[in-house]
């Protein structure tokens, strides 16, 4: 839109054409903010659950200590608290410590990164730990969909952990017929990782999946989130599991999520999914379930040459 006089009185198509650019700026701004909301709910809840396993734990070692064997019905949490205080009581004084564990960023004088268990997941497909050793040679990420590969080179440098990671989960087939279930039209993000996801527009669990650890933020000084920026969703502070999303035009999003890797090809399938909406029964801020659903066949990870 050309440059207008201060002093010049606006025809009625600029007022019209104002009035749309404030209202897709405010959409953003409140899909923006909807996201960031969801985010600190689930940092608050992993929070509490977090606590509730140190509690729990601590009462199972002074379960065993004193010999009262059925104290475990004292703890009033489901089957998943009870595993966990009837598991620690073996653990004995260090159970409390390896409750509060938390990952270890990049080191390079080891080459390694220190993964954790995720106490506090929701929906769990566990494949295992990733190997602490990890490459920060150049690799390639491709996402194979039903809609057409996506392709993107991986920030080893920059975030080796969160790239070991993800080699980790494609060499054990993790993606492999996972749906993206998040999509945002005005709040351009796909976002996709959540193994078990229907992403049908009705299953609340939808986005509380994970791999049962995780990891240290990298790479969030002066991060952005424009177009073809690849980057992890996550729950709060170093708590990115296999969740990510995939950035399709300006987000605005604050330096929270750890950008990992940049699309090189397949952006335009997000494009056309995009221009198709979501299904009903999504967030109330303009993202939700994908209509057009996008599948993830398999990933693989390969070295560049």
């Amino acid at each position: 839109m050309a440059d207008r006089h201060p002093a010049a009185r606006p025809s009625e198509t600029d007022s019209q054409e104002d009035a749309v650019v404030t209202g897709k700026d405010r959409q953003k701004q409140l899909a923006r903010e909807h996201y960031e909301r969801q985010r600190q709910a689930r940092v608050d809840r992993e929070q509490k659950a977090r606590r509730t396993a140190i509690i729990g734990t601590t009462t199972a070692v002074v379960v065993v200590i004193g010999g009262i064997v059925a104290a475990t019905a004292l703890l009033g949490g489901n089957d998943d608290d009870v595993a966990t205080a009837s598991a620690s009581a073996s653990a004995a004084p260090s159970a409390t410590a390896a409750a509060a564990e938390e990952p270890k960023p990049y080191d390079p004088a080891t080459g390694t990164c220190g993964y954790v268990a995720d106490t506090a997941s929701g929906q769990v497909k566990n494949v295992g730990m990733p190997p602490a050793k990890v490459s920060t040679a150049p690799e390639t990420m491709t996402i194979k969909t039903t809609l057409g590969d996506i392709v993107a080179t991986l920030d080893t440098a920059k975030a080796p952990c969160t790239a070991n990671s993800f080699r980790f989960l494609a060499s054990k087939n993790y993606f492999d017929n996972t749906k993206c279930h998040r999509l945002g039209t005005d709040f351009p993000i796909l976002q996709c990782g959540d193994p078990l996801a229907k992403a049908d527009g009705k299953n609340p669990t939808d986005g509380q999946g994970g791999p049962g650890y995780r990891f240290v933020d990298e790479n969030l000084e002066g991060a952005k989130y424009d177009r073809g920026v690849l980057a992890m969703a996550n729950s709060g502070p170093n708590t990115n599991g296999s969740q990510f999303f995939i950035v399709f035009g300006d987000t605005g999003l604050n330096p929270a999520y750890t950008p990992f890797g940049t699309v090189t090809k397949g952006l335009g399938i997000i494009d056309k999914v995009a221009k198709q909406g979501v299904l009903p029964g999504g967030t109330g801020d303009g993202t939700g379930a994908p209509k057009e659903p996008v599948e993830i066949k398999h990933v693989t990870i390969t070295g560049k040459s």
